[in-house]
């Protein structure tokens, strides 16, 4: 067995909506029938029994190491607590080669299991050991380290249930929600609208105590000192019990409370000064509370209680935190409800302070206390009270909040009980802190968990708002990158800023923002990161797909242009028109519920998408009569055809025209190809609210030039002569781009063309083969880039295209792009016709335009 090409699929994709890791693994004839009773398939149950019954794939094909191998990567993820369900092995056309494909929750662990279970099976086929318990511990601990904690984790939840867009930015806990100039942002618990002075006056913990207190706050006494001598004074001053800890620290570390002697003092004021300057204050007796402030509510409050042990009369106390710490809801770090209690030096001198050694034996019902703070990340515990606290303890605790300016704000309340206002019995506000820990009210120790992920989202997007901005793909074989840019002209004509990924580039409210094929899901991503786009367009190539899938979880509007075989066959297992389909399908299936697909009627590949939409469809065709579109148009649904000279929108008794004469991409619509990348732009238009009027003052002044859309049937004069530069570059496009010269007058009909190596055979030959049809000289030139082609095999293949051809009469092999356009412009006369399969598209339009000029046309 051999795995290569290994790949994350990222988004939605060919295979399902999960993310997912695929592989494509090559197993020998002897790999290839895996029967329940085989020595390698019982073997592998042996080693991890957990993995069930190796079964072959749906159509009946019997197991192979490929399916072992995708099940094993299931199951490893499974037992190391990965939330996965979703897997599936597939045979290629090539003889014991497949296609395996399994869900990840986080890449790096999808990684490690691929990698964990071939070495799995790789055991299991040579009778080898394998340890199975390091594995799982192994994967464990990598999605321990990168999985979102729980903080973030609950806000993430709450987003993706609200059906908010979800992105990570950074290994850590920084991620945006929504997209464009809808998203936010967030990094633990603390979110983008909480300034940097929030934070930092939060965490000078003087500096709050001043605030709280000129607002009416009860804080207690207290201020930093600089020496242990100035804090023993201060001690006395405010007298004693006193709390001694860092001026600006978090998560309890170097706090010490209740300190009533020198000695303790001294001990506490050298573990706090370790942190940064030291505060002293007046110790408030009475139980510690963490209340939770969301925007200006109150959403959660819990009682904490420090790190403890209860004496039973046979144990020791070191043996009684080991007995704690076996809880398995206590482990290290933040990922678990409660955090393991550490047995240090702190906790050692805490027990002498209750004149006890580790080795002591608390008598039965002893409360024995490890920690004077009562934070959960040193093994405390949280009971929910947030049912009880009194409304004058909540407003204290908003303005205190307030006060500070943090959005999402964690106020530690000293007090006897919460059910009581803090004046009436001396409690008082003691920190403020910015990016609090959320997990003690998600999971606390004891009593009701709450919602607190779901009010941060409502904080960040009120009224139920998802911070989605429209978000319209568009695939298909040919006229996606016209069908691109003129469907962007139309939502920017209704005022939207708008993000658009081409062939040609990535544009941002009319600015190239990077150059090249951005075809692909990684251009779309930089887009929707984009703060100035309210609108988002994406050409969608199956390459792009195939790699990665794609870059959004859901879009308003699926384009359809076309479906065809050519250049987009023979590749990655792509290798008939039904493969591509339902690879193309892909961005129809995951459409909005409130969405549109909008399919071209006349295609039956593309039109048999539409029981796939989850949303509705809206057929698009030259022809009113055409009978998917008839059929839905009388069922009242929405169609967009051309009849009598104009474009015609209608849904039921609704009906909107546009004369053709006022679309210049169309010439009067003489292309028909390019009518139809017009109505399928209008119909993604009218889908998500462009009004009709914006519609056609867009495609009215969208042009055909090489700067509306550079290399798509591009025309110029050249002395009288017609040219037109086109990057058709399949048989499908070389057929659209006849039909439409054909609608053109000419004496001469010349075509200059090449034809890519990375092609199969039949597809270059096919090519030319329509040309010899439609041309009366053709001119083949060889590109610059071969694609694994020897000199001269590209050329040949459009020669043999041309055997035979019924019209042309004239044909010249030249070497180089721009002097295959030279001989073509100096074999022109007026009125003659010339169309040129530019491949360097900017350079080539370019050197077309500087001819054009220095003609003196």
């Amino acid at each position: 067995m051999e795995v290569s090409r290994i790949r994350a699929l990222r988004g939605p994709n060919l295979w399902s909506r999960h993310t997912a890791i695929e592989a494509i693994v090559t197993c020998p004839e002897a790999e290839r029938s895996l029967s329940a009773n085989h020595p390698i398939e019982q073997r592998l149950r042996r080693i991890f029994p957990e993995v069930g019954p190796i079964e072959g794939s749906r159509s009946g094909q019997a197991p192979s190491m490929a399916h072992a191998l995708e099940k094993v990567t299931l199951a490893l993820q499974a037992q190391a607590g990965c939330p996965v369900t979703f897997s599936r092995t597939t045979a290629t056309e090539e003889a014991g080669v497949y296609q395996v494909v399994v869900q990840y929750s986080e890449e790096a662990v999808g990684r490690l299991a691929l990698e964990l279970a071939e070495k799995l099976c790789q055991a299991a086929m040579k009778g080898h050991g394998f340890d199975l318990e390091s594995a799982l511990a192994q994967l464990h601990e990598l999605d321990e380290d990168v999985r979102l904690g729980p903080s973030t984790g609950s806000i993430v939840d709450a987003a993706v249930a609200r059906g908010v867009p979800f992105r990570r930015l950074t290994d850590g806990s920084l991620a945006q929600f929504g997209w464009g100039s809808q998203q936010r942002r967030i990094q633990a618990a603390e979110i983008d609208s909480t300034s940097a002075i929030a934070e930092s006056i939060a965490q000078d913990k003087d500096l709050t105590k001043q605030l709280l207190h000129a607002a009416g706050v009860p804080v207690p006494l207290g201020r930093p000192a600089q020496t242990p001598d100035e804090a023993w004074a201060i001690a006395l001053e405010v007298g004693l019990p006193v709390v001694v800890k860092p001026q600006d620290g978090n998560q309890g570390k170097g706090v010490t409370v209740n300190i009533t002697e020198r000695t303790a003092f001294d001990n506490a004021y050298a573990t706090a000064v370790r942190y940064g300057t030291v505060m002293v204050e007046k110790f408030l007796p009475g139980h510690d509370y963490r209340l939770l402030v969301v925007g200006n509510k109150l959403i959660a409050a819990a009682r904490r209680e420090p790190p403890l042990v209860v004496g039973d009369g046979k144990h020791t106390v070191r043996q009684l935190v080991d007995l704690v710490n076996a809880d398995p809801r206590r482990g290290t770090g933040h990922s678990t409800s409660l955090t393991k209690i550490r047995f240090d030096d702190i906790a050692i001198g805490r027990l002498h302070a209750q004149d006890l050694e580790p080795e002591s034996v608390p008598e039965k019902g002893r409360r024995v206390i490890l920690r004077n703070n009562a934070n959960l990340s040193t093994g405390g515990s949280a009971t929910d009270v947030t049912d009880d606290v009194h409304p004058e303890v909540a407003a204290r605790v908003i303005e205190a909040a307030q006060m500070v300016g943090l959005d999402i704000c964690g106020v530690d309340v000293v007090c006897e009980s919460v059910l009581r206002p803090l004046e009436e019995q001396n409690g008082g506000i003691v920190e403020v802190n910015a990016a609090p820990g959320l997990r003690m009210h998600i999971s606390p120790s004891y009593g009701k968990g709450r919602d607190v992920g779901n009010a941060v989202i409502d904080q960040m997007f009120p009224n139920g708002a998802t911070g989605r901005i429209p978000v319209i793909a568009v695939t298909g074989t040919n006229g996606k990158t016209t069908t691109v840019r003129l469907t962007a002209h139309l939502l920017k004509a209704k005022g939207l800023r708008v993000g658009m990924t081409n062939t040609d580039g990535v544009y941002v409210n009319g600015r190239q923002t990077d150059s090249g094929d951005c075809s692909g899901p990684r251009s779309a991503r930089n887009v929707l990161m984009h703060p100035d786009v309210d609108a988002a367009v994406f050409e969608t190539a199956r390459g792009g797909l195939l790699r990665e899938g794609l870059a959004f979880d859901r879009c308003n509007v699926a384009i359809v242009t076309n479906m065809g075989g050519g250049d987009h066959l023979g590749l990655n297992y792509i290798t008939t028109l039904e493969d591509l389909s339902v690879l193309k399908r892909v961005i129809v299936l995951n459409v909005e519920q409130s969405g549109m697909a909008v399919l071209n009627a006349a295609d039956p590949a593309v039109a048999s998408m539409a029981p796939h939409c989850p949303g509705d469809v809206t057929f698009f065709a030259l022809d009113a009569n055409q009978p998917v579109l008839a059929t839905h148009r009388a069922q009242g649904k929405r169609v967009v055809f051309t009849e009598d000279g104009h474009i015609v929108a209608q849904k039921g008794k609704q009906v909107l025209r546009i004369p053709l004469a006022q679309v210049p991409l169309t010439r009067q619509g003489q292309i028909g190809f390019q009518t139809e990348n017009v109505m399928a732009a209008i119909g993604a238009a009218w889908a998500v609210g462009v009004p009709w009027d914006a519609i056609a003052q867009g495609v009215a002044t969208f042009i055909s030039d090489i700067q509306g859309v550079p290399g798509r049937f591009n025309v110029f004069d050249y002395r009288g002569a017609t040219l037109i530069a086109d990057y058709g570059h399949n048989p499908d496009a070389i057929q659209a781009l006849v039909q439409a010269v054909d609608n053109m007058p000419a004496k001469k009909r010349m075509v200059v063309i090449s034809g890519a190596g990375d092609r199969r055979d039949q597809d270059i030959r096919d090519q030319t083969k329509i040309l010899g049809q439609a041309f009366d000289e053709v001119l083949l030139y060889q590109d610059a880039c071969q694609r694994g082609r020897e000199d001269g095999e590209v050329i040949a293949l459009l020669r043999e295209g041309l055997q035979g051809a019924a019209r042309t009469t004239y044909v010249q092999d030249i070497q180089g792009e721009f002097n295959a356009i030279d001989t073509a412009l100096s074999r022109l006369s007026a009125g003659d016709l010339c169309l040129i399969l530019i491949d360097q598209v900017e350079e080539a339009l370019a050197y077309i335009t500087e001819k054009v000029k220095a003609s003196g046309v």
